[in-house]
């Protein structure tokens, strides 16, 4: 829809379709990923999943960026180069990802929503989802980095640079987090995830220049890598079987709402208050959300364990 675009409200269709696509695959995807991997590797194949989709994030806008020099700014072409991984990706699905038998023993859930699947669940994976969701206040919409860099006198010609750093930190760490979940206790692994979100931000709320702003989107990046993978291997780690699919579409709608409000609270912090503000209170929000999983950690002392083969 994007190069056939003729109109502003093609446009906006275009990226509604693009965002109920992205909201309709999230939970089935990790799902199915929780199926075929072993459950010695789950950190690992969540990390992995999680850094090549980042790589796809700054590698993308880096070949648009080239793309757009190449074509003179025709951006019509750079959307119909836009469809080819697009229709790359749809035949890998139907041709080379198998969905795992399912097994006999596995009940058939009729009514995934209603209260008495919901219960099964189970209190530890409603404490995974309260943990992420409050974590998820903190973590606001990265557009903010962005004017942060700009506020201190980035060039406007640099500014892509801000999510391309971010994004190649958040690739680069996404994976060797997850292996590390799998060898030791995934929530302390999560714990020094939090802690960089916490450092990144008072870094960000109280540098000055453009080297300390550099520093505070690596480390945001770097939280992201170690936190994002984990918290989607916690979900199938304390989810039934059966229930997967239902977990990881409940758990994306908080952390979905959560990122929402957070935006929504940041944009107002920097309007009334200022940028520091912003990030001061990511900051609290995120000490909160460290409390909390602390709290998780005492109370489900086996939350987290590794599951060495």
């Amino acid at each position: 829809m994007f190069p056939l675009a003729a109109s502003i409200s093609w446009v906006v269709a275009a990226r509604f379709v693009d965002r109920i696509g992205k909201g309709i695959r999230a939970a089935p995807r990790d799902a199915l990923v929780a199926d075929i991997a072993p459950a010695h590797l789950r950190g690992a194949s969540f990390g992995l999943r999680q850094s090549l989709d980042t790589v796809g994030a700054f590698v993308g806008p880096l070949l648009a960026m080239g793309l757009m020099w190449v074509t003179a700014n025709n951006f019509q072409t750079v959307f119909w180069f836009a469809v080819i991984p697009a229709f790359l990706a749809l035949g890998l699905l139907l041709f080379a990802v198998h969905e795992p038998e399912r097994p006999e023993a596995l009940r058939k859930v009729r009514f995934p929503l209603s209260l008495p699947e919901l219960k099964r669940l189970g209190s530890a994976y409603w404490l995974v989802v309260a943990v992420a969701t409050v974590f998820t206040l903190a973590r606001f919409s990265e557009a903010f980095l962005i004017l942060r860099a700009q506020g201190t006198g980035l060039p406007l010609v640099l500014i892509p640079m801000v999510l391309v750093v971010m994004n190649i930190v958040y690739s680069i760490a996404a994976y060797p987090a997850g292996v590390l979940s799998d060898r030791y206790n995934r929530l302390t692994v999560l714990i020094i995830g939090f802690a960089l979100l916490i450092v990144a931000d008072l870094v960000l709320a109280l540098s000055s220049g453009l080297v300390g702003i550099a520093i505070g989107v690596a480390l945001w990046g770097l939280h992201m890598g170690v936190t994002q993978g984990l918290l989607a291997t916690l979900v199938a780690d304390t989810a039934p079987q059966d229930l997967r699919g239902t977990a990881y579409g409940v758990f994306s709608l908080s952390v979905g709402l959560a990122l929402l409000a957070a935006s929504i609270l940041a944009g107002a912090l920097w309007d009334s208050l200022g940028p520091q503000a912003t990030f001061l209170a990511g900051a609290g929000l995120t000490a909160l959300a460290l409390v909390g999983l602390g709290a998780v950690r005492w109370r489900v002392p086996t939350l987290g364990a590794s599951h060495k083969s």
